[in-house]
């Protein structure tokens, strides 16, 4: 799992690639991408499974800001990404949260 990102040509933003490996979503049958970048709309951005087990979704992302993140496995099971430019304490659980830096 990891997060490519790809600048655009002015660096004014950036394509972010999100995967999530089927050993964190095992059995799930969807994945949302949850973040601030969407209002943390739970149902805003689906993610798509590939044959080879890998959950992902593409945003483009404004440059210069830091983005707060979680993966929603079939509505009930929050997970992190294990490759996450770093992790902030959620003021809303005794959870973290996933950071995206472009």
């Amino acid at each position: 799992m990891s997060l490519k990102k790809t600048y655009a040509k002015d660096k004014g933003s950036c394509k972010v690639a999100f995967e999530l490996p089927d050993a964190a979503a095992e059995g799930a049958s969807s994945v949302y991408l949850v973040g601030d970048f969407n209002n943390w709309n739970e149902s805003a951005t689906p993610m798509k499974k590939s044959k080879d087990g890998i959950w992902a979704a593409v945003i483009s992302l404004q440059c210069g800001r830091e983005y707060y993140f979680r993966y929603l496995i079939d509505g009930l099971r929050w997970e992190n990404d294990w490759n996450a430019d770093k992790y902030v304490k959620s003021p809303y659980s005794d959870a973290e949260n996933s950071v995206v830096i472009v």
